[in-house]
């Protein structure tokens, strides 16, 4: 119970550093939306979705593989300095060679009339993989308010300066107000939509200097059998990851493939409505990975592992609840002209939340070192989201593509957890976490597609529901706190 209580308390501290930036980031896609139509915001979206991918590349799955030999004491010089110098390099390569074809790069990633959204590219990847280490550091060394002071101030300095550039300047601008000359000569020279990306590459270049310090303090030398070790660890990672990046975005991409930019761009922003469940799992893998492997050694660890995954589950199905009773609220967080697609929103929550529990199943194969199988699992979940979408938007338009992120994650999920059990059995309590998605998977879909209550009516329903799940865990929530 003192290890849950530890996981609580971290989960919190990490939550806030996880879910504060993000909200915030979240209620920046109405100023976004307002102010790009939806074609432009699908040019920011396929931004991002090269991001996804390249980030996966360049970390090379270390950020994981950190934690799993950070426990190793002795060693801890060794692996900060060993990793963060595999990493620079390797960032180093990747600005090299982008260099050298910047021209060819450029058209193929859709920026060759826009040179200067490749540079931009460049260098947030760069300095958020090179932050990486730092940022896992902290982590590991159960370091979280300093981690949440750099992320809070990385999201100042975002936020800020995209109001500044897609809404004060504009509506100044607008109203006559007279601004600094320098300021209404260039302001018109950069497009709206790369102010988004200036403001992530200098929020990201002042939080790699606040973690400066946290590398100095190591003795610089390169362990050739660490790396060597780590990599053996790490490849099946990457591959898995960049699986990852296919479930997560190339529904998107093909949208506007398939169907056009503007749907795509439709699509991408009913997607964010689901960063509520996303915070919840984020917050909870920042405080819950660490803590995985620093229990690995204890005998009751499978128990703690089974608990934990039954409490993730409830407060999923609440989460899950609470997001499309209150959907009507949450829509406005998002331009009205955007709302066709609301449709999507229980379904891609719902796979959300078969995607946290499939991190959290992802423990036993973390455990004995057979990442592989992360690998294997998440090509399924590529294979399976690349079919169905190819088959079925022609024929159901961009729905498909909703109902295709939870096919995938949902298989991923059992086929984890019916080869796990074999190679590290974890007694779950199987009958109450599928009592409980299907009870929240009921509710929330019932509620959006067929019966669409009031905000009053969904209060009761939240707090009534809330309170059944108290009074069925109370015993077990008393002896935890």
């Amino acid at each position: 119970m003192s290890t849950l209580k530890r996981l609580f308390k971290d989960s919190i501290i990490y939550g806030i550093a996880a879910v504060l930036p993000r909200v915030i980031n979240f209620l920046l896609v109405r100023v976004h939306t307002d102010a790009l139509p939806a074609e432009h915001y699908a040019e920011n979206t396929d931004f991002y979705i090269w991001a996804a991918l390249f980030a996966v590349l360049l970390t090379f799955g270390m950020e994981t593989t950190f934690f799993r030999f950070y426990k190793e004491k002795e060693q801890k010089d060794s692996l900060v300095s060993t990793t963060f110098i595999s990493i620079s390099l390797w960032v180093g390569l990747f600005l090299l060679l982008f260099s050298l074809f910047f021209t060819p790069i450029s058209s193929f990633f859709g920026f060759g009339e826009n040179a200067l959204r490749l540079r931009l590219f460049m260098a947030i990847m760069a300095l958020d993989t090179l932050a990486m280490v730092p940022f896992a550091y902290l982590r590991a060394s159960n370091r979280p308010i300093r981690y949440l002071f750099i992320k809070l101030i990385n999201v100042g300095i975002i936020v800020i300066i995209q109001l500044f550039a897609l809404r004060w300047i504009p509506q100044w601008m607008e109203n006559g107000v007279q601004l600094p000359h320098w300021l209404s000569l260039n302001y018109p020279k950069i497009s709206k939509l790369n102010y988004i990306f200036v403001a992530n590459l200098l929020g990201s270049a002042v939080s790699f200097v606040l973690l400066l310090p946290y590398l100095l303090k190591f003795k610089w030398q390169f362990d050739k059998q660490l790396f060597i070790k780590m990599l053996s660890y790490s490849y099946p990672i990457v591959i898995a990851g960049l699986a990852y990046v296919i479930n997560e975005n190339l529904d998107k991409y093909l949208i506007g493939i398939y169907i056009d930019k503007e749907t795509e761009g439709l699509y991408a922003a009913a997607y964010k409505l689901a960063i509520f469940m996303n915070l919840y799992i984020m917050a909870f893998r920042l405080g819950a990975e660490p803590l995985f492997f620093s229990i690995s050694d204890k005998k009751n660890a499978p128990e703690t592992y089974a608990q934990i995954m039954k409490y993730f589950a409830i407060v999923g199905a609440i989460v899950l609840i609470g997001i499309v009773l209150f959907l009507d609220v949450f829509k406005h967080f998002i331009n009205p002209n955007y709302w066709m697609a609301l449709g999507i929103v229980p379904i891609v929550l719902l796979a959300n939340l078969f995607l946290g529990i499939y991190h959290n199943l992802s423990i036993w194969y973390k455990l004995i070192d057979k990442t592989r199988y992360g690998m294997y699992f998440s090509i399924i979940g590529a294979v399976v989201t690349i079919l169905f979408n190819v088959i079925m938007l022609p024929k159901i338009g961009f729905m498909a593509s909703a109902w295709a992120t939870l096919l995938a994650y949902s298989m991923m999920t059992f086929i984890s957890f019916r080869i796990g059990r074999k190679h590290y059995p974890i007694p779950y309590d199987l009958k109450t976490i599928l009592g409980y998605l299907f009870f929240g998977s009921l509710i929330a879909f019932a509620s959006h597609y067929w019966w669409h209550p009031n905000w009053i009516t969904s209060i009761v329903i939240l707090i009534f529901i809330v309170l059944i799940i108290f009074l069925m865990e109370r015993k077990e929530l008393r002896k935890m706190f």
